[in-house]
């Protein structure tokens, strides 16, 4: 009788740790349970018959203030939490730094609406304009690279640098990954599990996998177990479609601000590259030569190469970075 009692005990008890775990990973769409480095406030922002709000953290130099300002753009599968080493390097040396969580990103709002660069860049302008920010140094990582761009060239006037870290977009993925709807991203975006981003993370971004690493994997991974995960996903799929669709890769040749650009030479890159064979991939994402043809097409433009890092040189090559990020601001 009493081995009868004992083991719907034991079960309820093992399910229970089991809800446990999972709630103990699982994270909001909009990352309320994420402790970021710094305070974040919101800009309101009304759009498309919406009200949205654009998170972001507003630093003060810590000590012999310069008077200068470095915004910094995360890329797509990140927020501002992943820049908290650059923050503490920058405002050590006196900037004050802005770091936005894009619309659709991080702490931000997730709205089903027409997702643009141009519109991005427009709103970056707006918070820096609310801030009383007249000239920034725009930091681009990733996508935000691909935004960054976009920025200096609609705002040539606010943008002191351009500072380019790894930014994806330069190739013209039209030309050599298949197109996929929105909706077929979308559903590719819901299969996403902790072990699926984990590897792809691994495979992707870094050369050498590291324990601090899993923090990256754990945010991304937490919203899956969201109920609102669904929205996340379709915003994901949205901005997947934006990156492919609107290519910047032509018009780099047309930046007339100051630009440096920090390669990872590991990097190898590619928007959709699940959609391309073994023999695509190798022919493309090929950071260690994209970014000397780049750089020879952005006018004056100084590039850094990191030997041992790949697409994150901030958090992979950190003190190599710095001191890279310092000599070129």
């Amino acid at each position: 009788m009493f081995k009868k009692l004992l083991l719907p005990a034991i079960l309820l008890f093992c399910l229970s740790l089991s809800a446990s775990a999972q709630q103990a990973d699982t994270l909001s769409i909009t990352l309320e349970n994420v402790k970021y480095a710094y305070p974040v406030k919101y800009f309101p922002i009304h759009t498309e018959g919406q009200d949205i709000k654009m998170a972001y953290m507003d630093i003060a130099p810590l000590q012999n203030a310069n008077g200068r300002t470095v915004v910094l753009f995360h890329g797509k599968n990140f927020g501002g939490y992943y820049w908290t080493n650059v923050i503490k390097a920058l405002t050590s040396r006196g900037f004050r730094v802005v770091v936005p969580d894009q619309i659709g990103f991080g702490k931000s709002s997730k709205p089903f609406i027409h997702y643009s660069f141009h519109q991005l860049a427009r709103w970056n302008k707006a918070l820096l304009d609310t801030l009383g920010i007249q000239k920034a140094n725009i930091l681009g990582h990733s996508m935000g690279g691909m935004l960054a761009t976009r920025f200096a060239l609609m705002y040539p006037q606010t943008t002191e640098k351009l500072l380019l870290e790894n930014p994806i977009g330069l190739e013209d993925y039209r030309a050599f990954v298949p197109y996929a709807t929105t909706e077929e991203q979308y559903k590719t975006e819901l299969k996403a599990t902790a072990e699926s981003i984990k590897k792809y993370y691994q495979s992707s971004y870094f050369t050498v996998w590291k324990p601090e690493y899993d923090e990256l994997v754990r945010i991304a991974a937490g919203v899956t177990f969201s109920s609102d995960y669904a929205r996340w996903a379709k915003v994901a799929a949205m901005t997947f479609t934006m990156i492919y669709e609107q290519p910047v890769v032509y018009e780099f040749q047309n930046i007339t601000v100051p630009t440096v650009l920090f390669i990872g030479k590991e990097d190898k890159t590619i928007v959709g590259k699940g959609l391309l064979s073994p023999q695509q991939q190798a022919l493309h994402g090929q950071y260690k030569l994209l970014g000397k043809q780049i750089a020879a097409r952005i006018p004056n433009a100084k590039l850094i190469e990191f030997d041992g890092s790949g697409h994150i040189p901030h958090l992979e090559v950190p003190t190599e970075f710095t001191v890279a990020l310092l000599g070129g601001l």
